[in-house]
């Protein structure tokens, strides 16, 4: 197995909020991200598009480019129009040597908005999965063809939130549709990680760690805040800052051989929670969790 350690510049420039560390230099971010010792990066929105710039602008600063998040519509279209709509996408990762697609469905997501309540999320019926899965399929498919990881990443705010949404969502696609496990997401959205690594070892296609606070999240759920007031309440940090056991979680990736990126993800306040600092004491509790499971 083999395992590198990445991270996404969330921290320090949140795309969903401009507010969060808008004004941080882009090169700043990288020379943190590198100086605590990052292997690679996740796409940002304010990264470069253009694959040569982008590949320049990693070299510089040794990073390597790990994915990015894609945005799909798949209930508002079919297969063949998001496998159009993404090449673009896809065409950039391949480009930078990517090897993981990570994809959400986000035509009907409120986690952008603030007027929504984080009790506001979509539900899908039971008659709408098998085509929604059909869809996802047959791009996951796509994905493979080209030779990449395709990782679904659940997501509160978003059709696939709980555990409920995550059981049907696998039940109703094939095998080439793969996971980001997100261990922030799946605790707040009521999803045991262990249990899907111990359950659906071949869908573990991508890594998210992040820790949460489980009573800000509560508080903010039971006040009617958004996702994103959520997210400026504290409900996510680091690695090593919470309430998650990322011992178990390395343990039970060591137990199905998981070999790809591991990734230290927390939306946080930058003003509030210093990134570099956090990002270091993120990267630092994984690698000795890693480490003592015998994952490297």
């Amino acid at each position: 197995m083999s395992i590198r350690f990445g991270v996404s510049p969330i921290a320090w420039s949140n795309d969903d909020m401009p507010e969060l560390g808008g004004d941080t230099p882009l090169e700043s971010i990288l020379a943190d991200i590198r100086a605590v010792g990052f292997e690679g990066v996740e796409l940002g929105g304010r990264f470069p598009r253009e694959p040569a710039a982008l590949r320049e602008l990693l070299q510089r600063h040794d990073l390597a480019l790990v994915g990015g998040w894609y945005s799909g519509a798949l209930l508002e279209r079919d297969a063949e129009a998001e496998i159009a709509a993404l090449q673009p996408h896809l065409r950039l990762l391949q480009a930078l040597g990517s090897e993981v697609f990570v994809f959400a469905e986000t035509s009907n997501a409120i986690h952008g908005e603030r007027g929504k309540p984080l009790t506001a999320t979509p539900r899908l019926g039971d008659r709408d999965w098998a085509a929604f899965g059909a869809r996802m399929t047959a791009v996951a498919e796509h994905i493979a063809a080209q030779g990449m990881r395709f990782a679904y990443h659940h997501h509160l705010g978003t059709v696939v939130e709980t555990a409920a949404d995550l059981a049907a969502f696998l039940g109703h696609t094939g095998p080439s549709v793969g996971l980001t496990l997100d261990t922030g997401h799946a605790a707040l959205g009521g999803i045991d990680p262990l249990d899907v690594i111990r359950d659906h070892p071949g869908r573990i296609a991508h890594v998210h760690c992040k820790d949460v606070r489980t009573a800000r999240h509560t508080a903010a759920r039971a006040a009617g805040a958004s996702f994103l007031d959520g997210v400026l309440a504290g409900m996510y940090t680091v690695p090593g800052d919470g309430d998650l056991d990322f011992a178990a979680v390395m343990a039970a990736l060591a137990r199905i051989d998981y070999s790809g990126w591991i990734v230290v993800e927390a939306e946080q306040d930058p003003k509030l929670a210093d990134p570099r600092t956090y990002a270091d004491l993120g990267l630092r509790t994984l690698r000795a969790q890693a480490a003592a499971a015998g994952l490297h």
